[in-house]
């Protein structure tokens, strides 16, 4: 009976018609109950999770550099279910990288990027960089020798692009070199600046999908596909896919809680064979295939320059491929994109397994 008059008390002041007409009209084709599909719900659900349990682990973590690694340690140690939250945190955030990844290389198979769903792309793959940047950020937070080694490769690299890079470098790090004061800075990236670009992002990226509704593939278009109401049908599915996402989710925190490494220490040297992350393997591996000079050039500037260039070309892609948004086969584009899904996952392979 409370809830009748708490639903009458809104209903008398607002109308919801419009929004359940709304949700009731919405369908999807019926292609989109591939696996692909659920792929943009579940980076929304674990980009959820990623929010929650990150706002209660910044209750209790201290960004100094004295005592942000002994708060992990108590964090983990003598909050109560602590352990569980960092480690959920951080498979949350592998697992959120992961599922875009593979959004990206659906979206590049499918050519969902085609006219007229350009900034769809474009915001999704802004989006991309900006949580590889969160990745990054929470990364340096742990403040151990690995994180510490690792921001240091990946900060440095900035530095071989021309013109802007010594400025980029220095404005990321807070200084010349990786210190306390970088520390600081990427605390207030991973906790007020990123939250707020990815907030935006992510509701432009929504709301472009809605208007121009969910893409299928070329071949499929001209058959005129069938669709299936979005609720309760498709809505339904993917509350499945997020209680099983969660549930693996959950297992991965409980069995394999990530390890609390060396506290670092800035003035100590790099410690041999430190790797990054894994969603900077592919780059790490770029960069060892070249040597230190090419014809009296920087090798490393060399490789950097060709990385930036082959993101940029892959972030322009809408533009080049012509025949997709006339609605023709582009089997050239296809190759182009399985190259680079296959380049991104073999060098990924090897930078892991080297």
């Amino acid at each position: 009976m409370n809830f009748r008059r708490l639903k009458n008390w809104f209903t008398d002041r607002y109308d919801f018609s419009d929004l359940v007409k709304l949700a009731q009209s919405k369908t999807v084709p019926v292609h989109s109950g591939d696996f692909l599909y659920y792929t943009g719900g579940m980076i929304l659900f674990l980009i959820g999770l990623q929010f929650i349990t990150g706002m209660i682990l910044a209750f209790y973590y201290v960004p100094h550099p004295d005592f942000a690694h002994k708060s992990i340690v108590e964090i983990v140690t003598k909050l109560h279910l602590g352990w569980f939250f960092r480690s959920f945190h951080h498979w949350g955030a592998q697992l959120t990288l992961l599922f875009l990844f593979i959004h990206l290389f659906g979206t590049l198979l499918v050519k969902s990027y085609r006219k007229p769903r350009e900034f769809i792309w474009f915001t999704g793959f802004i989006l991309l960089g900006i949580l590889i940047f969160f990745g990054l950020s929470g990364y340096l937070l742990l403040w151990d020798e690995r994180a510490l080694a690792g921001v240091k490769v990946a900060t440095g690299g900035v530095k071989a692009l021309p013109l802007v890079g010594t400025f980029l470098m220095a404005f990321l790090r807070g200084g010349v070199d990786v210190t306390g004061e970088t520390l600081t800075r990427f605390y207030a990236f991973h906790v007020a600046v990123l939250p707020l670009v990815t907030l935006f992002l992510i509701g432009l990226h929504v709301l472009l999908v809605q208007y121009h509704g969910m893409s299928i593939p070329l071949r499929e278009e001209k058959n005129n596909p069938a669709s299936i109401p979005f609720f309760p049908n498709v809505f339904y599915h993917d509350l499945i896919v997020w209680l099983l996402l969660l549930g693996v989710t959950v297992t991965l925190a409980v069995f394999f809680p990530p390890e609390i490494g060396i506290k670092a220490d800035p003035l100590a040297p790099t410690p041999e064979n430190i790797k990054p992350e894994w969603y900077f393997l592919f780059v790490f591996q770029t960069l060892k295939l070249f040597p230190g000079e090419i014809l009296g050039l920087n090798g490393e500037v060399i490789a950097i320059l060709l990385i930036v260039t082959a993101m940029g070309l892959l972030f322009l892609l809408p533009l080049f491929d012509k025949k997709s948004s006339r609605g023709e086969a582009s089997p050239l584009f296809t190759w182009i994109s399985v190259g680079y899904i296959a380049y991104i996952v073999t060098m990924t392979i090897v930078g892991y397994l080297s």
